[in-house]
């Protein structure tokens, strides 16, 4: 017989604010004053159970005791994630629906999308080298993978639009966790994108813009639901946005690959050499090591127990993903940054979580995890092998408190030029 135990609960009335604060670490924090895996508290009026680990993960994907229904707070699908989207939704209709994103995130199409990112990223450095001027990395790779995920997706884009488009991507992933006027700017960027494509589903299916029958734009616009008919307008686009817009965030992970390559310069002959493997290693431990994701919701089916402890349906439950990354039980040193940690090729479903856990095709783990190892492999390989360039002066503190969090300055560039290989 399983032992009933107590689940630790912090006494204040509502966390929202402190989690704020405190960031990426607001659920170690308390896990570490109970020695416990979870604890229990308020987050926006609601009594949650906060989770973190391995086997917390398994639980949290489990399909048949949590949904996604009614987690998602309405302030963030306002900005992030367009409401009622496929982040929302559970069972038959889910699975249906993820379909069409692991069919347009396939692997010939992320093959085609890294072929088009890396002739944007050459046309870049050509710019650069011939301007001469200081770049921030961040904001020149929004740029590229904007330019490079519509070009992919069949989106027209003019170059007068690639600037407010991609600032518009990065806003709505930028403003988060924010409140008061930034909040604002990040509704205000949805809205002019979804406008945007809105505009480019109805010309799909007027006949006015051609797109091609198998690019993201076509195969969104002519999708039909679990219930046989066709999105509407409005639905159509906040999908199409959902597939545009986490490439473009693939943004920070490339930026954190530059800081990784700054702080840790050993590892820069040895991908200058041509090791693959190293090569792989080195994107994922920057997934894993640098703060992305800070954790993820759902809510209980069911009552049931885990680990002699009770859970009540309809609570809300908070994965800490951050934590898992840095959970000493799962990897030693969390808290170094070693790329060798993944060389051991071991599926890492539910202890590797930077973008969830879980299997892709069937649950809520993100279907462009694939898209965001290639190109992040692609970026790395030109900041190593094809340029040379002079990093300044500058602020490079990232936070743990700010969601999400990038290295403050952007990471400035400057005398860009093309690498001689010697």
């Amino acid at each position: 017989m399983i032992e009933r135990k107590q689940i630790p609960r912090d006494k204040c009335i509502d966390n929202t604010l402190t989690l704020l604060k405190e960031g990426y670490l607001f659920i170690q924090n308390r896990l570490e004053r109970y020695s416990a895996d979870l604890f229990e508290t308020r987050l926006l009026g609601k009594r949650a159970i906060c989770i973190s680990g391995k086997e917390a993960s398994k639980l949290f994907y489990n399909s048949y005791l949590m949904k996604r229904k009614g987690a998602l707070p309405k302030r963030v699908q306002k900005t992030l994630f367009g409401e009622n989207a496929i982040q929302t939704m559970d069972g038959r209709k889910h699975l249906h629906r993820k379909e069409l994103f692991m069919s347009i995130l396939n692997q010939e199409q992320q093959d085609r999308l890294t072929k088009i990112t890396t002739k944007k990223w050459q046309e870049a450095i050509e710019r650069w080298e011939r301007v001469g001027k200081v770049i921030v990395l961040y904001d020149e790779v929004n740029r590229i993978l904007c330019q490079s995920v519509c070009e992919w997706a069949g989106v027209p884009l003019s170059n007068s639009e690639i600037n407010y488009r991609s600032k518009d991507f990065s806003t709505m992933v930028n403003t988060l966790s924010a409140v008061g006027p930034e909040y604002w700017r990040g509704k205000k960027a949805r809205r002019r994108t979804e406008k945007w494509i809105r505009g480019m589903i109805e010309g799909t299916r007027s006949g006015k813009l051609k797109a091609g029958r198998n690019s993201a734009l076509h195969q969104v616009a002519y999708y039909k639901d679990f219930d046989g008919k066709l999105l509407n307008t409005q639905m159509a686009a906040v999908e199409l946005i959902n597939v545009l817009r986490p490439i473009v965030a693939i943004s920070t992970f490339i930026t954190f690959t530059a800081f990784a390559l700054y702080e840790h310069k050993e590892y820069v002959k040895i991908l200058r050499s041509g090791n693959e493997s190293m090569r792989e290693m080195f994107v994922q431990e920057v997934r894993r090591y640098y703060p992305f994701t800070p954790f993820l919701g759902a809510i209980t089916r069911k009552n049931f127990m885990w680990n002699g402890y009770s859970f009540k349906k309809g609570t809300l439950v908070i994965l800490d993903v951050y934590g898992t990354n840095h959970d000493s039980r799962i990897w030693k040193d969390p808290y170094k940054f070693r790329p060798e940690r993944f060389s051991d090729k071991k599926e890492h479903i539910f202890d590797f979580v930077p973008q969830g856990g879980g299997d892709p095709s069937k649950g809520h783990r993100c279907p462009g995890e694939g898209v965001t190892i290639e190109l992040m492999k692609v970026s790395l390989n030109f900041l190593v092998n094809k340029i040379e360039f002079k990093i300044p002066n500058q602020d490079l503190y990232y936070s743990l408190v700010k969601i999400p969090s990038l290295p403050e300055s952007g990471f400035i560039m400057r005398h860009i030029k093309t690498r001689t290989p010697k």
